[in-house]
């Protein structure tokens, strides 16, 4: 048997009954996730746990993190005092499974409301990776009976691996995280997701802006917190162009996690939900999606594998 070596992203829902529009999720509907999120992909240790602090203080209730972020237990102890700060409590008391400890561990919690695949791929013992995930789902299919984790899904699946996961598993993913903004809108795979009853994530919400990116000035797309269509329609709405990116995404019935390691970023962010956008809006935002069509993070290349097979921006 080869070795497996599952990447596993944790995504946590913190359940809090004193928020208004904040509701935990149940068991039998994917529609009270949180559409707002906090995101900690390249979140600086120095700040972290300041950081996720703040972001709880500010009402986000949906905090995404993983152990390949190297920060889980800043993450950690941001989320224990921004519980404290708000008054707020958690109702709850192989590898997959080491890899579950860990992170509780890690993020000082009991449980995970949500655990997600990170990829689709296994690294084997000589550091080489290649397509794999049944043998890890499965895996995590059965961490559900332990109460540790309440629902499992995967991220940066493609169309064909995602019905493959589906017909040979007895558990359908709860949510599927991808990258998606108005340069990567993916409204197909997306309505897809709607139509199967799997809750889509989006990360880098606001697209470019993500430093892992490179510069965008230098890019094949202006940034995307530039772009003058976004800038018009933040200003007839009277809001920031973050707010549009991320209002749109909301719109759509997807969830956002854009990162910030500032206050005044953290607290705009939140602002979106009084950030409302018309019909018109999102015929222009199209436009936006097929002038600047593109993916910024695909590993295929240095990882040696194909991913992303058949959407968009490959």
């Amino acid at each position: 048997m080869k070795y497996l070596y599952p990447t596993v992203l944790a995504s946590l829902l913190a359940l809090v009954q004193t928020q208004e529009h904040q509701v935990p999720i149940t068991s039998h509907t994917v529609k009270d996730i949180p559409l707002l999120g906090y995101g900690t992909w390249n979140l600086a240790k120095s700040n972290a746990s300041e950081a996720v602090t703040y972001a709880i203080e500010t009402g986000y209730r949906h905090i995404d993190c993983a152990a390949a972020y190297g920060n889980e237990k800043k993450v950690g102890q941001g989320i224990a005092h921004g519980l404290q700060k708000a008054g707020l409590k958690r109702h709850a008391p192989s590898q997959v499974a080491e890899g579950l400890e860990k992170t509780l561990s890690d993020l000082g919690l009991e449980y995970l409301d949500l655990y997600l695949m990170h990829w689709p791929v296994t690294t084997l013992p000589s550091g080489k990776s290649e397509l794999g995930y049944l043998e890890t789902w499965h895996a995590m299919e059965k961490l559900l009976s332990t109460g540790k984790v309440k629902h499992i899904g995967v991220s940066n699946f493609s169309p064909e691996q995602l019905r493959h996961l589906i017909s040979n598993s007895k558990v359908v993913p709860y949510a599927h995280q991808m990258e998606l903004h108005p340069y990567l809108q993916q409204t197909a795979f997306v309505q897809f997701h709607q139509a199967m009853g799997v809750h889509v994530t989006a990360y880098s919400p606001l697209g470019n802006s993500n430093p892992t990116y490179g510069d965008p000035k230098k890019g094949a797309a202006p940034a995307l917190l530039e772009n003058e269509v976004l800038e018009v329609i933040a200003k007839e709405h009277d809001c920031t162009t973050a707010q549009v990116a991320l209002a749109w995404g909301m719109l759509r019935g997807t969830s956002v996690i854009p990162k910030s390691q500032h206050k005044e970023r953290i607290a705009e962010n939140f602002g979106v939900k009084n950030c409302s956008l018309i019909y018109e809006d999102f015929k222009e935002i199209e436009k936006v999606g097929a002038k600047y069509l593109h993916r910024f993070n695909n590993p295929s290349k240095s990882w040696g594998v194909p991913l992303y097979k058949s959407l968009d921006g490959v």
